[in-house]
């Protein structure tokens, strides 16, 4: 409630002010006043009809997109009470005058309709600036009636005061009033800043820079003065992540020093614009320190790939590794001395445990090594896990048989597009075709699992998999951020500034040019003169 009446009293204020003095000088000049009172009737409308306008489509919008909305409107309530902050510390003094110069001087040249003009267009000014800002501010506030309340408060006191210094019953002290109105508004302003970075983040547009920074939790408990104070009007959280505290220090501080530095310590305007010079180069520095020295985002170490048996994950067969050898990956398995091979040419696109991945399904035959040409009955039966095959009568054919062997060994292997190993099963199906011994046909016989043959990675390997990528995908985020985006950022801003200052740079050289040239005129002047004298 604080914020919104203080925002309003603010923002209600200036409007009031400058319709007053133009109110006023309509007064003296004998004019009449119902052209300014609709002009400033209808931009109050107008006002009125953006912030109900923007309020409803927000809330028509999804939950991240009313978030990402809400970051826009903060960002732009930001610039506006920066912008009105920074004006009315220049120009407070001097406003009355100035409003009234302007004011004789569009009643000379046109009429009374150019004067409801410009109050209509000041008072749309404000209205809308205040439209958004208190939109900005009701979306952090804790009470929107409270909020709400205040705004008017402060409206209805500004009106008053306003009506006060026209009648001219009321004096009041411009300069002091906006400064210290100021300071207030500079420290909502800065919680605007935390405000818009949380929502940025809630709209998945800022995911860098979440970390954890103090617990204010003791501080500002639930129905508290300090948490009315601290939370509901400088929009300070109870929990403000790394990137708020910096956003928020950012923009209190600067804008702090430009406000409320002593004018006697002020640099001079030569002064003003070396500073501006030195501020971009720091912030050229920074942004290049950033950029290199950042620490590249690495997957971290991971522990060694476990196989077990694929019928008994207590039983332990190795571990794998992926290298790379050329164009290709290499899986080797230590335990038993082989290697799989991954050309490049055979990965395809697949997704495993929800992660994007590459996928090899390879498949390989051949002849067991050491496989006998021929069985007796006892080695079938051994074969066989200690049972008859089904269709083979041993007191009919008593054997020995003749054995054709076949041994299919299929390898699944999954990984990242950055050739990280993600899980990987091998399975060895061994088929042994029996004749002779008086068999019509043949007889095919599977011969059970190969226990060193079939294996796969643990489940916790996947898990620990699993936890990295998502460590590694939050230090690239970190990355993009605090080297990218960030460097670009402060390099846009040491752009601006040294344009500035170059801008200002040339004004100066042709001031100092023109008043160069103004002795050597006046001598020319006098010197005429003299001869006409003469």
């Amino acid at each position: 409630m604080l914020a919104t009446f203080v925002i309003g009293l603010r923002e209600g204020l200036e409007a009031a002010l400058i319709v007053g003095i133009i109110a006023a000088f309509l007064r003296n000049n004998g004019r009449s006043l119902t052209a300014m009172w609709a002009g400033v009737a209808l931009a109050i409308f107008l006002s009125i009809l953006v912030g109900v306008g923007l309020d409803l489509v927000e809330q028509a919008l999804p939950q991240a997109a009313q978030e990402g909305m809400e970051s826009v409107i903060g960002a732009i309530a930001i610039f506006f009470v920066t912008g009105m902050i920074a004006w009315m510390n220049k120009h407070a003094r001097s406003m009355k005058r100035e409003l009234e110069a302007q004011a004789a001087e569009a009643l000379s040249q046109t009429s009374a309709f150019a004067l409801a003009g410009m109050a209509f267009l000041a008072v749309l000014k404000e209205g809308f600036e205040t439209a958004v800002f208190l939109l900005a501010t009701f979306s952090a506030a804790q009470s929107a009636v409270l909020a709400a309340t205040g705004a008017v408060l402060g409206v209805a006191l500004a009106v008053i005061i306003g009506w006060g210094i026209y009648v001219g019953g009321v004096k009041i002290n411009l300069s002091r009033f906006f400064r210290i109105t100021g300071g207030f508004l500079i420290l909502v302003a800065a919680g605007l800043v935390i405000t818009a970075l949380r929502t940025s983040h809630e709209a998945g547009w800022l995911n860098a820079g979440q970390q954890m920074t103090v617990n204010l939790a003791w501080l500002v408990a639930p129905g508290t003065v300090q948490s009315a104070l601290i939370t509901g009007v400088l929009g300070i959280p109870t929990d403000p992540r790394l990137v708020e505290v910096l956003g928020w220090f950012a923009y209190l501080i600067p804008v702090a020093l430009y406000v409320y530095w002593p004018q006697s310590r002020r640099p001079s305007a030569r002064g003003a614009v070396q500073l501006r010079y030195t501020i971009a180069v720091a912030l050229l520095v920074l942004a290049t320190g950033l950029a290199l020295l950042y620490p590249p985002a690495r997957p971290g170490p991971l522990p060694a790939a476990a196989l077990v048996a694929s019928d008994n994950t207590q039983t332990s067969l190795g571990t794998a590794k992926l290298s790379a050898h050329g164009q290709a990956l290499v899986l080797t398995i230590k335990g038993q001395d082989s290697r799989v091979a991954l050309p490049a040419a055979q990965a395809k696109a697949a997704s495993h445990e929800g992660m994007p991945a590459q996928r090899w399904h390879l498949t390989s035959s051949g002849k067991p090594a050491n496989a006998p040409a021929t069985l007796t009955i006892d080695q079938v039966f051994d074969l066989n896990g200690g049972r008859a095959p089904i269709g083979l009568n041993f007191r009919i054919h008593p054997g020995p048989y003749d054995a054709q062997w076949t041994n299919t060994r299929t390898t699944d292997v999954w990984t990242t597009a950055g050739g990280m190993l993600l899980d990987a099963a091998q399975s060895d199906t061994t088929v042994v075709q029996l004749s002779g011994s008086g068999l019509s046909d043949p007889r095919t016989l599977t011969v059970a699992d190969n226990a060193n043959g079939n294996w796969q990675i643990t489940g916790d390997y996947a898990a620990d998999v699993s936890v990295t990528l998502g460590r590694l995908e939050a230090a690239q985020r970190e990355r993009a951020f605090w080297a990218l985006v960030l460097p670009a950022l402060l390099a846009l801003v040491a752009l601006f500034l040294a344009l500035a200052a170059s801008a200002k740079t040339r004004a100066l050289n042709r001031s100092a040019a023109a008043k160069a040239r103004q002795p050597s005129n006046n001598h020319r002047l006098s010197k005429g003169n003299t001869h006409a004298a003469e």
